[in-house]
C-alpha cells in the first residue's frame, strides 16, 4: 500500500488549471464579470533554460491568474516563438491545456513520473528558481500533466 501512495506523491498538491486563449484581455474580462478574479497579469520573457521536446526552445507567454478557492486559474496567450501552446490552439483551439501540481523536489518527481513512462515535453527553469515539468499525458483525457516547483522565498 506504501508503494501505492509514494506513486501517488506528485499529484496531491494541486496548484493551477491552465487554459490556453487567443486573447488574453478579453478572457480575463469575461471572467472577471462572472466574479472570478483579481488576476495578476505578467510576461514570461525572461532569459530562461527552456527545452521542447527535448531541444532548447524559446518564447514569450502573456499570462493572467487568479484564485479560485484553494487552486489558480492560469490563462495563458502565446506570444512569440514556438510553443506547444500555440500546437494546441492550432490543433483543439482554445481550452484547458493542463493541470499542475505543486512539488518540493522536481527532479525526483520528474524521476518517478518518468520511470512510469511519461515523456517530458516541455521543461521550464527561471532564473527566480522556480522551474516546471510538462509531461505528455494527452493520449488518456487530452490533458497535459505539469510539475511546478516555485521560487524560494526570503
Amino acid at each position: 500500500m506504501n508503494e501505492i501512495n509514494q506513486d501517488k506523491l506528485p499529484f496531491e498538491k494541486f496548484d493551477h488549471v491552465g487554459l490556453v486563449v487567443k486573447d488574453l484581455d478579453k478572457t480575463i474580462e469575461y471572467y472577471q464579470s462572472l466574479g472570478i478574479g483579481p488576476f495578476e497579469k505578467r510576461t514570461i520573457d525572461t532569459p530562461a533554460d527552456k527545452t521542447m521536446y527535448g531541444e532548447p526552445t524559446d518564447f514569450k507567454l502573456i499570462i493572467g491568474t487568479a484564485p479560485m478557492g484553494p487552486i489558480k486559474l492560469e490563462i495563458i496567450q502565446p506570444s512569440e516563438g514556438a510553443t506547444l501552446l500555440e500546437e494546441f490552439l492550432e490543433s483543439k483551439g482554445e481550452g484547458i491545456n493542463h493541470i499542475a501540481f505543486a512539488v518540493e523536489d522536481l527532479e525526483k518527481e520528474k524521476a518517478k513520473l518518468m520511470m512510469k513512462g511519461l515523456k517530458v515535453i516541455l521543461t521550464i527553469k527561471l532564473p527566480t528558481g522556480a522551474e516546471c515539468a510538462y509531461f505528455d499525458t494527452r493520449q488518456v483525457g487530452g490533458v497535459i500533466m505539469e510539475l511546478v516547483k516555485k521560487a524560494q522565498t526570503a
